[in-house]
């Protein structure tokens, strides 16, 4: 019973690792299944041999299952545990929609259209940037397909989940542009700094910002998880009033305010027009697109300048100071327990950042609670006359470049050397045959000589008899009789009653078996 108990328990490992085996080489993969059972945390579905675990936030909001229900999901994460393998699946990752297109649409397995980025609020919306990589290949359309039919079996697969389709593009602005579709965008105006990160402004008009926003925000979020850009959406007669500000109040747009003289006076008419509450013509629209894009592109052109000179500076700072810095912790530099709590508490978790930050804007440090100017000095001395280690220096990299140069350099001797190689080669070749005949003369008169002295000696210690083609004759039958006599035993058989012939089986050269007959 112990051995039984042994084996089974022996069966039932070899097979959990056998699913796990199976099921850890199709994680991103989408899978088909059943509903087992369904609870309010989560949903156990049949995977065949396998079960998998759907967990409620992995569930598509407003979705219901019931059992024996035909699933399709996303293999998220295989995992080991005592009772067999976990294998828990998703129906929201942004990766199941990946694999939705990649299974209606031929075009992305064929290369000729590719997947850019995806951005999924699952059950709301979704939106799928792709490119064609081949010309005149329509990458939306290919998507889509005729009629929607390709785009409208995933829709159904993600309960009805809307999915737009954008054409990526190199551009950023266009792209951020197109991302925030269906919305019409009069504008977009791009400002990254080193602090704020990666920012667009983009400018609407008055009746799309609602689009542009979209219900609860979820258009805007997943324009700017689609860019990766941070997206400040403004309507056009608000960001003509900015523009308008900005030219009457700052002196270093005096120039642009004096060259834009008679524009600006036809837009506080129009802004005056609308305040009112009359109605604002096509005409009046274009004219305030056309000073609100002067204005930002001046303020554009403007940040851009001011990041370059940033980005110089910041190359003198951190050349200032080893690139080790950035690895010492500061917990590992001898700073006051006070200071050193409320540069962490800052944000600050190395030497490096706290250095750079004293390179660029000191006064940002100053600032912080607590830290006066005995603190700024005790930070200041502390860091710059800590002994930082030493930077690795690759030199595998160098000796490799160096070998490749001299086998380059080399190469004209290599070929003739390889040359005189074949000459050699074909030269003993063709003498090969040549020698091996003289070898094989010399072996075989060797094996004749030696042949023919063992002939002499043999015939001179035995004398075979000569026989005539009678006696010869004669011989041969006499031996065929004796041999057919010691093969036949004639005997009574006492239960026929009579003389019966037996035959014996030679079974070895000159032995008869007497006991098989």
């Amino acid at each position: 019973q112990t051995a039984k108990q042994v084996i089974l328990q022996r069966l039932r490992e070899a097979e959990r690792e056998a699913q796990y085996e199976e099921y850890v080489e199709r994680e991103g993969d989408l899978v088909h299944g059943t509903v087992h059972s369904v609870t309010p945390q989560s949903v156990t579905v049949g995977l065949g041999r396998a079960e998998a675990i759907l967990p409620r936030n992995q569930q598509i909001p407003g979705e219901h299952f019931r059992v024996r229900d035909r699933i399709r999901t996303y293999v998220l994460e295989v995992r080991r545990s005592p009772r067999g393998p976990v294998i828990v699946v998703s129906r929201t990752h942004p990766h199941m929609l990946r694999r939705l297109l990649e299974m209606e649409v031929p075009e992305i397995n064929q290369g000729l259209v590719e997947i850019k980025s995806i951005a999924r609020e699952a059950g709301k919306r979704a939106k799928v940037a792709v490119a064609a990589l081949r010309e005149g290949v329509d990458p939306v359309g290919a998507c889509v397909g005729m009629r929607g039919v390709r785009i409208q079996s995933i829709v159904r697969d993600l309960s009805d989940e809307k999915i737009d389709v954008i054409e990526w593009h190199p551009d950023t602005a266009t792209f951020v542009a197109k991302a925030l579709a269906p919305a019409r965008v009069s504008g977009v105006y791009l400002s990254e700094e080193l602090d704020r990160g990666k920012t667009a402004i983009v400018v609407v008009p008055e009746d799309q910002l609602s689009l542009a926003i979209g219900r609860a925000g979820v258009n805007a979020r997943l324009g700017a998880k689609l860019t990766g850009w941070r997206i400040d959406i403004k309507s056009l007669p608000e960001t003509a009033v900015e523009s308008l500000m900005l030219l009457t109040t700052d002196s270093s747009f005096a120039e642009v305010a004096e060259e834009q003289a008679e524009t600006v006076l036809q837009v506080e008419a129009i802004l005056t027009k609308k305040e009112e509450g009359r109605p604002i013509t096509p005409e009046e629209y274009q004219t305030l697109t056309s000073f609100v894009d002067k204005v930002q592109s001046e303020i554009e052109s403007r940040r851009d300048a001011r990041r370059q000179l940033e980005l110089e500076k910041l190359a003198e700072v951190r050349a200032s100071f080893p690139e080790t810095a950035f690895e010492v912790e500061l917990t590992d530099v001898e700073l006051s327990t006070r200071v050193q709590n409320l540069l962490i508490e800052a944000g600050y978790k190395t030497a490096g950042q706290v250095l750079q930050k004293l390179g660029m804007d000191a006064d940002a440090i100053l600032g912080l609670s607590g830290i006066g100017p005995k603190a700024m000095i005790e930070i200041a001395e502390t860091l710059n006359s800590y002994a930082y280690p030493e930077p690795v220096v690759e030199i595998e990299d160098v000796a490799e470049e160096e070998v490749v140069v001299e086998e380059v350099e080399g190469e004209p001797a290599a070929v003739l050397e390889t040359e005189e190689a074949v000459e050699v080669e074909i030269t003993t070749e063709a003498e090969a045959p040549a020698i091996e005949d003289e070898a094989e003369a010399e072996v075989e008169e060797t094996i004749a000589d030696a042949v023919e002295e063992l002939a002499e000696k043999l015939g001179e210690s035995i004398k075979v008899p000569e026989l005539s083609e009678e006696e010869f004759a004669k011989d041969s039958a006499e031996s065929k009789q004796r041999r057919k006599e010691q093969s036949r035993i004639m005997e009574f058989d006492p239960d026929i009653g009579e003389v019966v012939v037996r035959r014996r089986r030679k079974r070895d050269e000159d032995s008869w078996d007497k006991g098989d007959y």
